[in-house]
């Protein structure tokens, strides 16, 4: 088959690589579709990440498509099966999975390559995580069931309440589905920064009660206060991964308010707290990672839905052969999330 694999800063590669076949609770699905993210940008601009690979590997992880074999062993599942795998699972077993704290597993099951045209399940994911998928649902939109998990999951740990005024800094792809979230299912009133007028408008769509390009804006915090009767905000979602929005979020938010660190920063990055405001100003900093199966499952049925319009994320759809133009067009902010196929 014809696959992707990233062999380090900006080296990916396509390549002819032998079929997978399924072992023992695995299964390989025919890839439909596969969904690029911002976490596929980062890796490929950095040349790795810190705990879902290692150069050189197999590359991409968000995809949907259909079931052409099964390993022996996998009795719930059949050929022809439309289907969504997450990129992970937990182990089940260890002190953070006894506490439901699955994301934070130490030994969680990771799979990368859906930029090819099969993808092997490896068994921890087909039993945890592989959920079918209706007949009428798209497939480039079951893909991103992943990205919308972790978004799920960075909404609950937010202490978001109906009303909240929340802010959110980044407008890629995980940045318009927390406002789309927020303010859809969560009545909140969501103040979106970024630096791109099409995603701008994209939020605006999705539910955003206020936009604000960051390159027209002298002192991010300053403006969410003009917005909060000078208090800040209830909520800031910072969805970047620059070490110095992490810091800027800080000062958004009101005194009692929440700050979600979500956006992965490069390794090895630091940022400075005001330990005054932090302290006198009772803030609750969290670092969000990554999803859990309940909220893969959420992330399934809520696309499933169609009460979202999550299409509007999807600004082009591109063959296999064009992947490192469509990486190139992402470091550019041309597109937002491109649907790949092979």
């Amino acid at each position: 088959m014809i696959a992707a694999l990233l062999y380090g800063k900006e080296d990916l590669r396509l390549e002819t690589v032998a079929d997978p076949t399924p072992v023992d609770g695995e299964v390989v699905i025919k890839v439909g579709a596969a969904t690029t993210c911002g976490t596929d940008l980062k890796v490929w601009l950095r040349g790795g990440h810190a705990k879902m690979l290692k150069p050189p590997t197999l590359f991409g992880h968000e995809a949907a498509g259909e079931i052409v074999s099964v390993g022996k062993g996998v009795t719930n599942w059949k050929i022809g099966d439309r289907v969504v795998a997450n990129n992970s699972a937990p182990c089940m077993n260890c002190f953070f999975c006894k506490r439901q704290e699955y994301s934070l597993c130490p030994n969680l099951t990771w799979n990368n390559g859906t930029f090819a045209q099969y993808l092997k399940i490896p068994a921890p994911i087909v039993k945890h995580n592989l959920l079918k998928i209706a007949d009428n649902l798209p497939l480039e939109l079951a893909a991103m069931t992943e990205p919308l998990a972790c978004v799920l999951h960075g909404v609950a740990r937010s202490n978001v309440k109906p009303g909240d005024t929340v802010v959110v800094l980044g407008d890629g792809a995980i940045g318009l589905m927390f406002v789309a979230k927020l303010a859809g299912d969560c009545s909140a009133q969501v103040l979106l920064f970024g630096g791109n007028e099409q995603r701008l408008k994209i939020a605006e769509k999705l539910g955003a009660a206020k936009t604000f390009n960051y390159h027209q804006v002298a002192d991010i915090s300053a403006t969410v206060k003009e917005f909060t009767q000078d208090f800040g905000a209830d909520v800031v979602i910072e969805a970047t991964g620059v070490p110095s929005a992490w810091e800027t979020a800080i000062t958004c938010a009101r005194p009692g308010g929440t700050v979600n660190l979500f956006g992965g920063c490069p390794r090895d990055s630091t940022i400075t707290v005001n330990t005054e405001q932090l302290h006198y100003s009772e803030l609750t900093l969290k670092g969000v990672f990554h999803n859990t199966p309940e909220y893969v499952k959420q992330a399934l049925s809520l696309i499933s839905s169609r009460k979202i319009p999550f299409e509007l994320l999807i600004t082009q759809n591109r063959h296999l052969k064009d992947l490192e133009q469509v990486f190139n067009d992402m470091r550019q902010r041309k597109v937002v999330k491109v649907a790949i196929s092979s």
